[in-house]
């Protein structure tokens, strides 16, 4: 059978006859709780909630998953269920019990959800926008877990967008979700100090870790309701917006200084990345080739700017390429890549030249 069949005969949406049934089956001691959530950071979440679920005192119970329609990966040869539904799956949770909307506003899908009773219902990085009608099925509520100290960051971007602008402490809260973008009265939320070398992807994974293990910890106020009570709403003269990253945004432009230019490679890295042209000179024949490199890992450099012969050169120094940036300030690039190869390190890069000059554009 063709494998985008079976994947879409795998995760079809369940008829109301078995959500109504699983609902049925569903321990009177214990509420049902809907997850939803798609990249590898939710299953992280996804992870907790099991866990706290088997045990003995539990108030709770993993009623369904809801998650991001099967993708295409691997340059869009196999078609795959999201990593929160390869999670659920690999642990033995029902497939029939796992939704996979195009949105969350379907008729199908409201109906379905209706019928297991959901008394809670639990986002992480579930990636789709909830409407009204899906909010007022839940009693106790639909909470979210944003990587932010809200109202900090609000938006599609809080990690990558703190991590651009510098910011040396993050966190984590836990939100009663509203209608509008990450409004919600906050439940709780954690602090943590940002190391000035991490990247986005490795942030964002510290942070869903905080956030799983401040959720398990708030769920009894949240099921018994005191948390309703206890949230704060969020001050609105405070906001601050972390706005969707374009691939646009990725090039790095070195009349900026290095701070700028280091904080805009952690944020980016993952994806979209962070890329810039230099040229290669061939002193000898006079030949110039511009390159477009994707830049890895870097740092400020912190010792005096070895300087070239001209101010657009870029020099090698103790294992790092070094950018002259605005304001005389130098950005060492430690790990790079050409397009269509692996990542290298800046020494392989330099040894590949030749004793070609290195100029930035």
């Amino acid at each position: 059978m063709n494998s985008s069949l079976m994947l879409r005969r795998f995760f079809c949406f369940n008829s109301t006859t078995t959500a109504v049934a699983a609902a049925s089956s569903t321990s009177s001691k214990k509420k049902p709780l809907v997850f939803l959530g798609s990249p590898q950071v939710a299953a992280t979440v996804l992870d907790a909630l099991f866990n706290a679920s088997k045990a003995p005192n539990s108030l709770f119970e993993v009623a369904a998953i809801v998650t991001q329609p099967p993708a295409r990966r691997d340059r869009g040869k196999k078609l795959m269920p999201s990593p929160v539904a390869e999670f659920a799956l690999d642990t033995g949770f029902p497939s029939d019990l796992i939704f996979t909307p195009e949105r969350a506003g379907e008729d199908t899908f409201l109906s379905n959800l209706r019928a297991l009773q959901p008394e809670l219902c639990i986002t992480a990085a579930y990636g789709n926008i909830l409407p009204t009608k899906f909010l007022n099925i839940p009693p106790m509520g639909t909470v979210n877990i944003h990587p932010s100290l809200l109202p900090l960051y609000r938006g599609a971007a809080p990690v990558q967008r703190a991590l651009q602008d510098g910011a040396k402490e993050t966190g984590v809260s836990l939100a009663f979700t509203v209608h509008a973008l990450d409004a919600g009265p906050v439940i709780a939320n954690k602090t943590l100090e940002v190391d000035d070398q991490i990247k986005a992807p490795d942030l964002l994974a510290l942070l869903f870790l905080e956030g799983s293990k401040l959720l398990i910890h708030e769920l009894p106020s949240i099921l018994d309701g005191s948390a309703r009570l206890k949230a704060q709403p969020q001050d609105d003269s405070k906001v601050t917006l972390a706005p969707k990253i374009s691939v646009e945004e990725s090039w790095l432009s070195f009349d900026q200084e290095a701070s700028v230019l280091h904080n805009k490679v952690r944020a980016f890295a993952g994806w979209p990345g962070t890329r810039a042209k230099v040229a290669i000179v061939d002193d000898e024949n006079g030949r110039r080739n511009i390159v477009e490199l994707k830049i890895i890992t870097t740092r400020v450099c912190d010792h005096s700017i070895v300087q070239g012969d001209e101010a657009d050169d870029i020099t090698y120094v103790k294992d790092s390429l070094v950018f002259p940036c605005g304001r005389s300030t130098a950005l060492e690039v430690l790990e790079l890549q050409l397009p269509g190869k692996k990542v290298f390190r800046a020494a392989a890069f330099w040894n590949g030249l030749r004793g070609q000059k290195l100029k930035k554009l």
